[in-house]
C-alpha cells in the first residue's frame, strides 16, 4: 500500500510539474513595411528600429535598443526581439522608426507588445 501511495504522488508531483512548465513562449517580432508617397513598397530602404533610456529631462541616456536591417522586394523589414523579452514581464517597449532610402526618409513609433508580430508601416517622402 506504501508503494502505491509513493508513487502516485511521484506520478502527481511529474504532472503538476510538467503541466506549469509547458507555456511555450511566442515569438516577439516587428514588421515594418515601408511605402514611398504613391503607397508602392520600397525595397532596400533602411529601417532602423531603437530607443533610448531616459535619465531626466537634459539628459538622454544610451540606446537600449538599436538596430537596422534593409527592406525586402515588398518593403518589409522583420525583427526579432525574443531573445529581450523575460517572461513575465509588464509591456516590453515603444521604439522609433526611421526610415530612409536615397533622399528618401520618414518616422514613425512601433509599440512592441510581448510574444505578438507587431506592425508598423512608415511611409518615406
Amino acid at each position: 500500500m506504501r508503494k502505491a501511495t509513493l508513487s502516485l504522488c511521484l506520478l502527481m508531483t511529474s504532472f503538476i510539474f510538467l503541466a506549469t512548465s509547458c507555456h511555450e513562449v511566442e515569438e516577439t517580432i516587428a514588421n515594418v513595411v515601408v511605402l514611398n508617397e504613391l503607397g508602392a513598397p520600397v525595397q532596400g530602404a533602411s529601417v532602423r528600429l531603437f530607443a533610448f533610456g531616459s535619465v531626466d529631462e537634459d539628459f538622454v541616456g544610451e540606446p537600449r535598443f538599436d538596430t537596422t536591417a534593409v527592406t525586402n522586394a515588398a518593403g518589409t523589414v522583420s525583427f526579432n526581439f525574443s531573445p529581450f523579452y523575460v517572461q513575465g514581464q509588464a509591456g516590453f517597449a515603444v521604439l522609433d522608426i526611421e526610415a530612409s532610402k536615397s533622399a528618401l526618409f520618414g518616422t514613425g513609433l512601433i509599440k512592441i507588445e510581448e510574444e505578438l508580430t507587431n506592425e508598423a508601416t512608415i511611409i518615406i517622402e
